[in-house]
């Protein structure tokens, strides 16, 4: 244990996320990924955070994906049916679901676009984090409608691009 007193809060929240990934905790995982991101002034985050912060938020976004594609299947279903008062149950249920949905995007997509895309200082790291944020805009494509549909479609064609071009110009520099 006396190791742990020499390791500074953000080795401590690493290892904590590390913990929590074994455990299949994600959504602590993110929250231990998300004081290292603000732990580290300025600072890159490493290989390994990079990658724990995405697999946090991947499985945290998966779970509710999963979840969004099975109520949107039985809500079809129950409406072939004329189930009228399930429907409307199932429909809140979703409601609940894109909500969480949302909450979770707009939450990464503020870390990437305030703080870890700024902060990228190598071409990899950038290149990861434009892929990223087409990603969580994607996500939001996939179950929102009308405007907010075609913003989050636009936004993740103009990441993905960014990140191609980026991408690009590492190989001819």
């Amino acid at each position: 244990m006396a190791a742990a007193a020499t390791s500074s809060p953000r080795e401590e929240n690493v290892y904590m996320a590390k913990l929590a990934e074994q455990a299949e905790r994600y959504e602590e995982m993110v929250e231990f990924m998300e004081k290292v991101s603000a732990s580290a002034d300025n600072e890159e985050l490493t290989v390994e955070e990079r990658n724990l912060l995405s697999v946090a938020y991947k499985n945290v976004i998966g779970a509710r994906r999963a979840s969004w594609r099975i109520i949107s299947s039985i809500e079809q279903k129950e409406e072939s049916r004329g189930n009228d008062d399930h429907v409307a149950t199932i429909r809140d249920y979703r409601a609940k679901i894109e909500s969480e949905l949302t909450s979770i995007c707009n939450g990464i997509l503020k870390l990437l676009d305030t703080r870890l895309v700024p902060s990228a200082s190598s071409g990899d790291s950038k290149v990861f984090y434009l892929k990223m944020k087409g990603d969580y805009h994607r996500y939001l494509a996939e179950f929102k409608t009308g405007a907010e549909r075609k913003e989050a479609a636009e936004s993740t064609l103009t990441a993905y691009k960014s990140a191609q071009v980026f991408k690009a110009s590492l190989h001819f520099s």
